[in-house]
């Protein structure tokens, strides 16, 4: 809602103290023309489409089969994204049009997605037997390593056997050997070996299985494969050993096989000829390399493709999203008997009647449609949107606003004075200038990096904040402000604005007390004299300054409240609230607290010492005594008197009349409706599906009389409390600066003065950090919540009631922001 055609030399001048004026209208758009006419409405982004098949579901409406299709060609737009992704190929923002219509497209993304998924089958495949053919080669290598070494040790036991038979039996020839040589011969046994590869954290297990399983009559040797192999099986690196497995029977081969397959083993064929086992690592090679270039030539192919996708892909998604939020709204809008026309019906500004005739006579003949769109305004009592149009700069207080309850239509809108005074009491709270430069650098840092941060993907905390960017700016500049006025520089005063007003003319003040300190110049020209910090009187100085300064600033802005009120019962022609609740409110809240405000003004321009405490509080216990010494200004007896039976007759005053006067009201309203004159069907069928809940409901006196009572106790009592609860902006102001002292001299000075490079450099590091952490970040937070209740507290329940709903037109321009 925020910048929905905010700009434009067709729109009028911004309005944000009451929403735009809005109508309900109704369109009957052929059904040939349909189509072009939500779409181009869509451009424009002026008119909210109310749902008139609410009782269907969505398989029931017209347009269900287009959007699920829409649906499918999104599906394979996320899948030609997630393909992107892996490849490391990012969608290009191509400003192009696209000359394609959705028919053409959603064949083109088919095409495009078999390509790409028979593609990445072909690549799967060749990968995996790639992978396969490398571990082959491994094992080739490592087992014919075994083989070689085994038959280089039988080719030397066969020697040495051969030269002991020439040179005859000796000593310690065994007795046994050439029988058992003999009786192998005899009967040789022919033993079947497997080769492959086992993951390498799984070898010692596999192992101890084999043992068991066939009971020791196995011979397995490994060797370790020194790089990482990609498995065939997984696709992932993982360490591995080359295994050959020597056994004797089927029963065990068929053991070793099943183990084999419980650990992932993967076997490969492998030959007891040296020769064969040449030729076959001299096959492998081969069909490596071969392998090697058609996966390059495939991978480039695919990676073609995938560039071809991200140069058009946001063209394409852009085009999907908006045919989908089309046929979305036409599915709002019902369908006439003679299934000819669609009849749609919704809410637009008044502004933009012009705009929107002009943009369904243009889709009326883009669309060669033989009859137009017809547009009608339609009369009604139902509660419009509430539309206010913002800029970048507005936004964010109209943010804060609407996240205590969107404004009622037409209602008084409090962002107008909230932009001034929600930094100013963020200020009053945070009232240091060098904090508000820190504050003012970091705001200027999001704005002036504002286009790029803006198209960026940010987290939750740096968008929350950049959103807010301007609102940081505002109560930076008022917190140098008032900074300024109370003359503090991180805790330090400075002489800005020229030399104190006081000097030291006596030896007692040089006890940080101001008892020997005299005036000697004129007053100091802007802010707090920088003579009272570091005193003794300092702190109930400021406090008697900053108190008194709090409850000025809370009457103003509750009294503003009530004059809000005031506008709203004059815009709404309520005559009842101006006289039976403007008027009792003012007098009551300053017969008490206005009063009290003059006093301070009063004591501050006449130098008083009266006691504004006992002032207030006998005023009460009793008002006829006289004031003595706590008297301010001649009358002021009398004058508290008549305060007084203001504020106890604004009681009743706003109490009563109401409840009476709306029943006369109501009964009134009733009666005359008896004898009206008779309405057009239409007319009558308009009012009473739109005033059931209003015209006719019965009127219960004393529910009216039990809901005023309430309002008028929390009014009452409010005024107390609201009153009160503006010296937090006191509280808070003391919080900080004393903080900010404490930070400067039991860190900053305190390390200076030891006269310490390492020492001096801790203490600045120490005083950045608390500083940043403590005072930059969580007192800022701490001020914008308190400035934020004094707000949605204290000032809007005076006159908001925040029971609107937002205006959402359908819109292109706000497809990204429904996505996210």
């Amino acid at each position: 809602m925020g910048e929905v055609a905010s700009g434009g030399g067709c729109c009028p001048p911004m309005d944000l103290f009451r929403s735009e004026p809005m109508q309900l209208v109704q369109l009957i758009i052929p059904i040939e023309s349909a189509h072009r006419t939500v779409s181009y409405l869509g451009d424009l982004g002026l008119l909210q489409f109310k749902d008139l098949n609410a009782e269907k579901s969505p398989f029931q409406r017209t347009y269900a089969t287009q959007i699920k299709r829409c649906g499918e060609m999104a599906r394979k737009l996320r899948f030609f994204k997630e393909q992107m992704l892996k490849a490391g190929v990012s969608p290009k923002n191509s400003l192009g049009h696209v000359d394609l219509n959705i028919d053409d497209l959603d064949v083109k993304l088919t095409d495009i997605e078999v390509e790409l998924t028979e593609m990445n089958a072909n690549g799967e495949k060749l990968q995996r037997t790639y992978n396969e053919l490398v571990e082959y080669k491994l094992v080739l290598q490592k087992a014919g390593e075994f083989f070689q070494s085994a038959q280089s040790r039988a080719i030397e036991q066969q020697r040495e056997y051969e030269s002991h038979q020439l040179s005859g039996e000796s000593m310690e020839t065994p007795l046994l050997q050439d029988q058992e040589l003999l009786g192998d011969s005899g009967k040789p046994v022919k033993l079947g070996f497997l080769a492959g590869l086992v993951p390498r954290e799984k070898s010692q297990a596999f192992e101890r299985i084999l043992f068991r399983a066939t009971r020791g009559n196995v011979f397995l040797r490994q060797a370790v494969v020194e790089d990482p192999v990609i498995d065939p099986v997984s696709g992932e690196k993982t360490e591995k050993n080359v295994f050959v497995v020597f056994y004797a029977g089927e029963k065990a081969k068929a053991k070793i096989l099943k183990i084999c397959d419980a650990f992932g083993a993967d076997r490969y064929p492998f030959a007891e000829e040296l020769g064969k086992q040449a030729q076959m690592i001299k096959e492998v090679s081969g069909r490596l390399s071969e392998l090697k270039t058609t996966i390059d030539a495939g991978s480039l192919h695919r990676g073609s493709l995938l560039q071809t996708i991200g140069a058009q892909f946001e063209q394409w998604n852009l085009l999907v999203r908006k045919e989908k939020s089309v046929y979305h709204t036409l599915n709002m809008l019902s369908l006439d008997v003679t299934k000819k026309c669609l009849v749609a019906e919704g809410w637009s500004p008044i502004f933009a009647t012009k705009q929107i005739q002009d943009a369904l006579e243009r889709a009326a003949i883009d669309s060669n449609s033989q009859v137009g769109t017809i547009f009608q305004v339609l009369q009604t009592r139902e509660m419009p949107p509430t539309y206010f149009r913002t800029n970048k700069v507005t936004s964010s207080f109209q943010g804060i606003i609407d996240s205590y309850g969107v404004a009622k239509y037409q209602e008084a809108n409090p962002t107008v004075y909230t932009i001034v005074t929600f930094p100013f009491l963020f200020a009053v709270m945070f009232g240091d200038w060098g904090h508000g430069i820190c504050l003012l650098l970091a705001a200027l840092y999001f704005i002036i990096r504002e286009k790029k941060l803006s198209s960026q993907k940010l987290d939750d905390i740096t968008e929350m904040t950049f959103g807010g960017r301007y609102v940081i700016m505002l109560m930076a500049l008022f917190s140098i402000y008032t900074g300024l006025i109370y003359n503090e520089f991180f805790s330090v005063p400075f002489e800005l604005f020229g030399p104190s007003a006081y000097a030291c003319h006596d030896l007692s003040c040089s006890d940080a007390t101001t008892s020997g300190l005299v005036k000697v110049r004129h007053t100091y020209p802007f802010g707090v004299d920088p003579v009272w910090h570091g005193t003794r009187s300092e702190l109930p100085f400021l406090n008697s300054l900053k108190m008194k300064m709090s409850i000025l600033l809370g009457v103003a802005q509750m009294n503003l409240g009530i004059i809000m009120s005031y506008c709203n019962a004059l815009f709404f022609r309520n005559n009842v609230n101006v006289w039976f609740q403007f008027i009792p409110q003012m007098i009551f809240l300053n017969a008490l607290f206005g009063y009290l405000s003059l006093l301070i003004i009063v004591k501050w321009c006449t130098g008083s010492q009266a006691d504004l405490y006992h002032i207030m509080i006998y005023m009460f216990l009793s008002p006829a005594d006289d004031l003595g010494e706590n008297q301010l200004f001649v009358g002021q007896k009398y004058l508290q008197m008549t305060l007084l039976l203001l504020a106890l007759v604004a009681v009743p005053w706003m109490l009563l009349p109401k409840p009476f006067i709306l029943k006369i009201q109501h009964q009134a309203r009733h009666g005359d409706e008896s004898y009206t004159a008779l309405q057009t069907t239409e007319e009558s069928l308009q009012v009473e599906s739109n005033h059931d809940s209003h015209g006719h409901e019965e009127f219960e006196f004393s529910e009216v009389f039990v809901h005023q009572l309430i309002h008028t106790i929390e009014f009452v009592l409010g005024a107390v409390s609201n009153t009160a609860s503006y010296l937090r902006l006191w509280a808070l102001s003391l919080a900080h600066s004393e903080l900010s002292s404490v930070f400067y001299e039991k860190v900053l000075v305190l390390a200076w003065g030891y006269n310490n490079v390492i020492i001096l450099i801790v203490g600045i590091v120490v005083f950045v950090f608390a500083t940043v952490g403590v005072l930059l970040v969580m007192e800022t937070l701490s001020a914008f919540l308190h400035a934020l209740r004094l707000h949605w507290v204290e000032f809007q329940n005076k006159f908001y009631e925040g029971d609107g709903y937002k205006f959402h037109p359908f819109s292109f321009a706000l497809l990204d922001e429904e996505e996210e």
